[in-house]
Parts: structure tokens; sequence; C-alpha cells
């Protein structure tokens, strides 16, 4: 068993929102994540997908893009991202996919998810301040809010766990400011001693400048779609 993980699938197969504006690299983008997904996932492999999946706005709308992230080989393991407004409570969304037959389809909340060589705990994140913006009440109240998250999917781990498995954090914003400095997220990540972070969230020129590699004992790794050309990467 594989375990993989790709953000911002960005599916809109049930609304009309198009992804041109980040240029032609998204052009037939479902198309060509069936393709490559297919290529290399198999049916008893593991798919991580840190947010952004669908532009539904709520549950009924997004239905088409469950059916096709479920029609995929594997089991599928989604977090929320900024743009994923069709979320709701786990116990709602749980119900959702019962009822529709999305039988590979589950969520990281809250929770964890334990297999043969990681740990793997998830949360959205948020926003770093940067030049020209400052946080508001609100802003910093989420930002606070997806520390606790954070914590609580780090914490969910089972006692009981062994030790040689990699635990494995995926965000959807980054944990880095504006210029790559780190922010308290990559404080609670090296608290818990985390091997692996992924993160998605940022396209076009901003996957250049996007923070990867080995930093002070973790490995950092941007994994949205557009990043990854459309194809799941593996842990």
């Amino acid at each position: 068993m594989a375990i993989f993980v790709i953000a911002d699938l960005h599916l809109s197969l049930g609304t009309d929102k198009k992804m041109d504006v980040f240029g032609d690299v998204w052009k037939n983008y479902e198309r060509r994540i069936k393709k490559n997904w297919k290529a290399i996932v198999k049916p008893d492999d593991i798919v991580i997908l840190p947010g952004d999946i669908s532009w539904a706005l709520g549950q009924d709308e997004s239905i088409k893009d469950f059916a096709f992230i479920d029609s995929l080989p594997g089991t599928k393991y989604i977090s929320k991202g900024n743009h994923d407004y069709w979320w709701t409570t786990l116990k709602k969304m749980k119900k959702f996919c019962r009822q529709n037959g999305l039988d590979s389809i589950n969520f990281l909340n809250n929770n964890c998810l334990e297999t043969e060589k990681y740990i793997i705990c998830a949360t959205r994140g948020w926003m770093i301040e940067k030049p020209g913006m400052k946080y508001t009440a609100h802003d910093q109240k989420i930002f606070q809010r997806e520390l606790l998250r954070l914590r609580a999917s780090l914490d969910s781990r089972p006692k009981n766990a062994d030790k040689s498995k990699k635990l494995v954090v995926a965000l959807h914003y980054p944990p880095f400011d504006f210029y790559g400095g780190e922010s308290e997220f990559c404080d609670i990540l090296k608290e818990y001693k985390v091997s692996i972070c992924v993160y998605g969230h940022l396209h076009g020129d901003r996957i250049k400048t996007a923070r990867q590699g080995k930093i002070k004992g973790i490995e950092y790794k941007l994994v949205s779609a557009d990043a990854l050309d459309f194809t799941p990467i593996e842990l």
C-alpha cells in the first residue's frame, strides 16, 4: 500500500468555475488528473487531498465532483481548503457520502490516519500576514482556531502508536509568510517532531517561490495540483 498526496483539484463538474485565470496549464485539467491518477494509484493505495477539491457552494452542487473522485482508484482522505464552501460538519459529510454511495471518501478533521509507515494529521491553516495586508480580528480568530485544530489532530494520535512511524501533517495554506518566514504552525510542527509537511494553495508564479525542502528537520513539500503537473506524488 502506497500513500499519495495532491491538493487543489478545483473540480467544477457541477458548476461553471474556470481555472484558466491561472494559465493554460489548467486546460483540460480534469482529464489530466484522471489519466495521471489512474496510471499510478492502485485500488489498495491511499490518497490525501489537502483542500480545495471542489468549487461547489453546497453539497448538492458538489455531487459530480465527489463522484469523480470516488471513481478514481484508492481510498481518499480529504481535509478542508479555503474554497471548500460545501464543507459542513464531519457527521453531515459522512452521511452525504453514505447516501450517495461514495464509499472511498473519508475526511481528516480533528482526527488522524494511521498507516503502516505514517501517522497523518491535517487542518486547513490560514493565510499569514504579508506586505499591505493587516490581520483583522476575524483573521486572528481563525488563525488561532486553526492552530488549536492542528494540535487537536496531532493529539488524536493513538497513545500506543509505533514511534518508528513518521508523523505527517497536511495543511492547505502554506505555514510560511510571504517571504518564506516560519509561522506559529511551523513552531507546532517542530514541537511535535513532525517529519513531513505537505501544503497546497499556491498557483501560477507563486509555485516558483514556494519554500520547500528540509528546514530544521522537517521536509516541506508544495502539493497543489499544478505544481505536480496534476499527478499525485507518493510520500
